[in-house]
């Protein structure tokens, strides 16, 4: 389907400028929730933790492949956080010379503090939203993320016809 048809592009341009402020404000923010500067969090630092929580344990060539991001990104991305307590670097277990980054106990409450304030506020944005409203913008959110994803990796997006 060609995207660029006249019909569209008043609508397109719409949506350009829409994820633009979007990006912006959220950069600005960092969707800290709720106005509290103590809950705002990088969002790279929010992202390796938050993979971390949910993936568990694991090198940097691992933690960069999951994240789509370069080793080398992960390793700047990380120090930070290894220096403020909120991932721990320890041996692998099988090969003592591999290190694995792991999130700590003080890491993982830091996440549950912004993931609370960051929930807090999308309840505060949305609270005149029907809940089928917030169903249908995560919805597509996610398969918009998930086309952006796809166009950087060089695939297909999901569902794209083949």
């Amino acid at each position: 389907m060609d995207m660029s048809t006249a019909g569209d592009s008043g609508l397109l341009e719409t949506l350009q400028h829409e994820v633009a402020v979007f990006a912006r404000r959220a950069e600005q923010t960092r969707l800290g929730g709720v106005g509290q500067v103590r809950n705002s969090m990088d969002r790279a630092a929010y992202l390796l933790l938050n993979r971390l929580d949910k993936e568990g344990p694991m090198g940097v060539k691992a933690l960069a492949a999951s994240m789509g991001i370069d080793s080398s990104t992960v390793t700047r991305q990380v120090a930070p956080l290894v220096d403020t307590g909120l991932v721990k670097r320890t041996s692998h277990p099988e090969d003592g010379r591999a290190v694995v980054l792991q999130l700590s106990p003080r890491g993982l409450a830091r996440l549950d503090e912004v993931r609370t304030s960051r929930r807090a506020l999308m309840a505060e944005l949305t609270e005149d939203w029907e809940p089928r409203e917030r169903e249908q913008f995560c919805a597509l959110l996610t398969r918009f993320n998930s086309a952006l994803s796809a166009r950087q990796s060089g695939q297909p997006a999901p569902g794209a016809a083949s």
